[in-house]
């Protein structure tokens, strides 16, 4: 999967006024206050709301957490899917996602997706087109989605755990391309959004884009059954250039 090019520290300093710097004892913290960003679906703004926190203890690096607010995402999920899987072929392949869910199952997240699926062939006969469904039907495509990080950002691993379809169409998902192809495209529009949504990482200040680390990313269950997503990392910078962040 493509890596997740984390999050905009340039809020650093567009926000300076609003972020909230505590020494304690030889601690330090700047608290990142609720940003947000938005993507368009279908002429419709879904809202990614992200909040985090800059520490250092008295030794050790700088620790970084982040997490962002997917709930808006959740809502129009169907939406997104279908704006990026449905297509519609004369004479091939036929997708339609009717309604899909995401939830937490930390550290991982679980997709489910509804869709209708048809496949058509084209043949000359008397001198014109034929147009013949070959095999068509209703599955319920399961997916787990496994977030990871490290030095070059965040990447989405996906694993099938069940796919539900009746007769021919059941064999053709299990066995053949289709279930790896609709897997796929699951995966990469859920990581293609969170990635536009979080896409923060890439006007990092000089000195902390250098040093900043990502170890661990997870999806984790919010307050009221919200799906959110966390990030933790470190930046190995002096007190004396977290300070200048202020400046």
């Amino acid at each position: 999967m493509r890596p997740l090019h984390f999050m905009r520290f340039h809020l650093l300093l567009c926000f300076a006024p609003l972020f909230a710097a505590q020494v304690r004892g030889e601690d330090l913290v700047l608290k990142i206050p609720p940003v947000k960003t938005s993507l368009d679906i279908k002429g419709q703004a879904v809202k990614i709301t992200a909040w985090g926190a800059v520490s250092s203890g008295p030794q050790g690096p700088f620790k970084l957490e982040l997490t962002a607010d997917l709930s808006d995402l959740q809502d129009n999920l169907g939406a997104l899917l279908a704006s990026q899987l449905n297509r519609s072929e004369r004479c091939g392949e036929r997708l339609s996602v009717e309604n899909a869910t995401l939830a937490a199952a930390s550290p991982a997240a679980v997709l489910t997706a509804r869709v209708h699926y048809e496949r058509f062939g084209c043949a000359k006969a008397f001198g014109r087109e034929v147009v013949k469904r070959l095999v068509g039907g209703n599955a319920v495509v399961t997916v787990k989605l496994t977030p990871a990080a490290g030095a070059d950002g965040i990447s989405m691993a996906s694993e099938v755990l069940k796919i539900d379809a009746d007769g021919s169409l059941g064999e053709l998902v299990r066995s053949g391309s289709l279930g790896t192809s609709v897997k796929e495209k699951l995966a990469g529009s859920i990581e293609s959004s969170i990635r536009k949504g979080l896409d923060l990482k890439s006007t990092l200040p000089p000195a902390v884009a250098a040093a900043a680390t990502l170890r661990g990313a997870q999806f984790v269950s919010g307050t009221e059954g919200r799906l959110w997503f966390s990030v933790d990392g470190e930046v190995h910078i002096s007190a004396a250039q977290f300070q200048t962040l202020f400046h």
